[in-house]
């Protein structure tokens, strides 16, 4: 018989995850799979959970949460000979990685999208030694997205990044940078520096319209330092699509990234707060496969 994990985070999506997994079971089961279930209780347990089941050679691993969630979840597979299929339920606040994938956000519909048969393999990127499945931000508007609070994200959802993300755009608060990416260099003060893998970062899923999950490349977004009319207009640019075509934007597209400072500069990655620079950055082509929507 096929073997299943699910691997939950009870408090997402305001405790939700509990009401969603016995339907979820009955799903699984119906596809004849024997169901574990793990719930995570502490940073880590997601991708220890995760690393098990690639171990003990399950067919397929289930995510019910966030991003963060799905984060964990995903660096278990790291460094594993055997990966499963991976199934997404998103409860998170933002679920950028199912956007992308156009997995449903609700999640009795994205329980049901399970029994799907069609799969995507997908890419994911490499940050030193972690993986990441959407984004990584360096700067100190990176840094101020980290610590955004989860009641703000529940009662405002992405506007929250917008209303913490404004305040510290207009702060003149930047960095002295260096970016290299394949074979290129650049080097300057920047507020923000983005590499998304993905279309939707930040619940906007305008940012980069060009990426797909398995183009192969990173969408990478150098912040220049902007005054309030400039961030006022790179935020209408943002919501059109065009953030890349702002004057004060770089855009560049790349396989492999290192960004430096010889400041301390933070970064935030998948939305939760990261490791600080120096970063290196890659993209593992069509690494892992997803259930995704008949």
């Amino acid at each position: 018989m096929k073997q299943a994990m699910i691997i939950m985070n009870p408090s997402s999506g305001k405790e939700e995850a509990r009401q969603h997994l016995q339907h979820l079971e009955n799903v699984l089961h119906e596809q004849q799979y024997k169901v574990i279930v793990n719930e995570t209780a502490k940073e880590l347990d997601a991708t220890h959970f995760c690393a098990a089941a690639c171990r003990d050679r399950y067919d397929l691993v289930v995510s019910i949460g966030g991003d963060g969630t799905l984060h964990e979840t995903i660096n278990g597979m790291h460094h594993q000979e055997h990966r499963p299929l991976l199934g997404i339920i998103p409860l998170g606040t933002v679920n950028d990685f199912a956007r992308a994938l156009h997995i449903p956000l609700d999640p009795g519909e994205a329980v049901r999208n399970i029994a799907s048969t069609h799969t995507k393999s997908v890419d994911i990127g490499q940050l030193n030694d972690q993986l990441f499945a959407n984004v990584v931000a360096a700067g100190s508007l990176a840094e101020t997205l980290s610590n955004v609070s989860s009641d703000d994200k529940s009662k405002f959802g992405a506007l929250a990044y917008i209303k913490d993300g404004m305040k510290e755009l207009t702060s003149k608060s930047i960095h002295t940078m260096h970016i290299t990416y394949d074979g290129k260099t650049w080097e300057g003060q920047s507020p923000l520096f983005i590499a998304a893998l993905t279309n939707s970062v930040g619940g906007f899923e305008k940012l980069a319209p060009q990426a797909a999950v398995d183009d192969g490349l990173l969408h990478c977004f150098i912040i220049k330092d902007l005054n309030l009319v400039h961030t006022l207009t790179a935020g209408f640019s943002l919501l059109l699509g065009k953030l890349k075509n702002h004057k004060e934007v770089i855009y560049f597209t790349a396989r492999d990234v290192k960004v430096t400072s010889s400041e301390k500069v933070a970064t935030n990655v998948d939305g939760e707060e990261g490791t600080s620079l120096p970063i290196h950055l890659q993209v593992l082509p069509s690494h892992i496969k997803i259930i995704v929507p008949e």
